[in-house]
């Protein structure tokens, strides 16, 4: 018994001295040790601010049209640059107008309305630099560099001139109008001395007027001849088409030209026009009264079934 107690009391004694000393079963130490070994957690980064939002892209709009008109690009650019948007601007009539006074073109008005819109021939912009860029009526003549003042028409794919008819002008006895410098203001009667004219045609038929310095394309008339036994006769005004009355319109045809450089028009007539005896009267055919008749010329053409 009294051993037993002291084994019991020896054996107390020496494991106090060794937990006095530090000293731990290595079963009770490594827990701790693997818990100092492991990393400390990282702390969570800050988030990246975030960027603003890029407001979507409306496209073009009027504004930017007429400011690459007024900044001098070229037609083709500005139709390119619509047409690359692929939309189409819903153009009130005000806004229509606002964009013709500011210089926007015909052509632009169209593929701004329709991107897919046809546009008549586009002439490229100017070369950035270019110190000699090529004016507007820098147009090569249809007529060649030699043409003379005229009508022409086209046979065969080339232009022939229309040689000028004489006119026998008579006022007949009618009282006439006598403006500034002699020249007779009312209707006349022209008289062509053969049933038919020299210059036969063929529809669709195409002219081209070659206008002297200071004349227009509304100046010049076109007129039906009424056709009689041994000569052909028609009725016309002089001192403007604008202000005649009555009959003297009766053997005026309606026509429109088209400019093709500084006093050239290219004139198309229709097919449904009819056969028959015509002629373009240039301004200034008839300038006589002093007498009861005047000699003047018109270009005179006969139209084929």
């Amino acid at each position: 018994m009294t051993s037993a107690l002291a084994r019991r009391a020896l054996t107390g004694f020496v494991a106090l001295s060794l937990f006095s000393a530090g000293g731990l079963p290595q079963s009770a130490a490594a827990p701790a040790q693997a818990n100092a070994a492991k990393p400390a957690p990282e702390a969570p980064k800050p988030a990246a601010p975030a960027l603003p939002s890029q407001p979507a892209s409306t496209g073009l709009s009027t504004d930017d049209v007429i400011a690459m008109v007024k900044a001098g690009l070229g037609e083709d650019v500005v139709i390119l640059a619509i047409r690359r948007e692929e939309k189409m601007f819903d153009l009130t009539v005000p806004e229509l107008v606002q964009l013709k006074q500011a210089g926007v073109s015909d052509n632009v008005l169209k593929v701004m309305l329709d991107p897919t819109a046809e546009v008549d021939s586009v002439a490229p912009a100017a070369a950035v630099g270019d110190p000699n860029p090529a004016p507007t009526d820098s147009v090569v003549s249809p007529l060649g560099p030699d043409a003379e003042i005229g009508v022409y028409t086209k046979k065969k794919g080339e232009w022939v001139e229309l040689l000028p008819e004489v006119v026998n002008w008579k006022t007949g006895g009618i009282l006439k109008r006598v403006a500034t410098a002699g020249i007779v203001k009312g209707d006349v009667n022209g008289y062509l001395d053969s049933p038919n004219s020299r210059n036969t045609v063929v529809t669709p038929v195409e002219f081209i007027i070659y206008m002297p310095e200071g004349i227009a394309i509304t100046e010049y008339q076109l007129l039906r001849f009424r056709p009689n036994k041994n000569y052909r006769e028609f009725r016309t005004v002089t001192g403007g088409v604008f202000h005649a009355k009555g009959g003297a319109m009766r053997d005026l045809v309606p026509f429109e030209g088209k400019k093709l450089m500084n006093r050239m028009y290219e004139v198309v007539l229709p097919s449904n026009l009819g056969a028959g005896e015509y002629g373009f009267l240039p301004p200034g055919a008839f300038n006589s009264a002093n007498s009861a008749s005047s000699l003047g010329k018109v270009f005179s053409f006969r139209i084929l079934e």
